[in-house]
């Protein structure tokens, strides 16, 4: 750096010094939080010895072995079906979510009445509020095979035998999407919510000039305008297709071993090979899989989403 651009820069930092020293805790929290646990994805390419102690050994005192650690995940026969549930769950939960969660906040920024509108946005945001512990032991008060509300109350009104929820793998892809859709669209809601509101509303008043219907000033109007809000959305749930809600396909299906077929996911698979085998480089080995494959999935997103972009602003 020359001292020409040297002075250019203190200068700049003297200018700014009050923004820096504000931004410095949260700099700091984002190197410490984000950044430093990088070290330790060394540990996936490494055989953990208990018996050395210390974070220096952790990181660079084991054995090296390579790719060992990811044979695990690969090298089983339920690799295509954790990969399979994992991939197909979290993209129709990305798309039916988004879906729902634009029709709910269209609908709720059509209510005149405010306490009305508070009233409808805390109800829908309360299941996202609560605990997926909480959510699966709701789950089975519905589910249960002796005392749950399905088959002791709305089954009989239907003429249809008790079903053991726990034990047919067939029912939970529609169970675990109603549960997810019913946990967090509320969450996504408010967010389009808040982009649909920020809307002007002379161009609904132009298009009532023009004649335009409801349905044509949804489609011509509110969604061309949030779509940028939509697309970060989307760029973020595309980024974590890799990563499933824990808690949803653990606590809800109660760990049945009957109901992996359909409720297996990476992150179950490996938190049961975990509690059984004690492997943290194995652990560690599917975290930086998960990682790197949704790194390139959002970067892959987002050159796409710019190339349309682009394409769109030529014609």
């Amino acid at each position: 750096m020359n001292q020409s651009r040297w002075r250019k820069f203190r200068k700049r930092v003297v200018r700014h010094r009050m923004l820096i020293l504000m931004a410095l805790p949260g700099l700091a929290y984002l190197v410490i939080n984000n950044y430093l646990p990088m070290l330790g994805v060394t540990i996936a390419f490494k055989e953990i010895d208990y018996s050395r102690k210390g974070l220096f050994n952790l990181l660079f005192g084991h054995e090296w072995i390579g790719f060992k650690n990811f044979e695990y995940l690969f090298r089983t026969d339920d690799a295509y079906t954790i990969t399979r549930n994992t991939i197909l769950y979290n993209g129709l939960f990305i798309v039916l979510n988004t879906v729902v969660a634009i029709a709910v906040a269209i609908v709720l920024n059509e209510i005149r009445s405010r306490f009305m509108s508070r009233l409808y946005q805390s109800l829908i945001l309360l299941p996202y509020l609560i605990s997926m512990v909480i959510v699966g032991y709701l789950a089975l008060s519905m589910l249960n095979v002796e005392n749950g509300f399905m088959n002791k109350t709305i089954l009989p009104l239907l003429g249809i035998d008790p079903v053991s929820w726990y034990s047919e793998p067939a029912y939970w892809p529609y169970i675990l999407t109603f549960v997810n859709l019913w946990k967090n669209v509320g969450y996504l809601c408010i967010i389009y919510l808040a982009a649909i509101v920020g809307i002007n509303h002379e161009y609904y008043e132009a298009a009532v000039i023009d004649g335009a219907s409801k349905w044509q000033q949804i489609t011509r109007i509110t969604v061309p305008l949030i779509a940028p809000t939509i697309t970060i959305m989307m760029l973020l749930a595309v980024g974590r297709i890799f990563y499933s809600d824990f808690g949803l396909f653990y606590q809800v299906p109660l760990n049945s071993g009957a109901l992996k077929p359909t409720t297996d996911v990476i992150d179950t698979y490996v938190y049961r090979g975990l509690m059984t085998l004690g492997d943290i480089g194995m652990s560690s080995a599917a975290g930086l899989y998960q990682s790197a494959v949704g790194f390139v999935l959002i970067l892959l997103s987002n050159w796409l989403v710019r190339r349309r972009s682009r394409d769109q602003a030529l014609f």
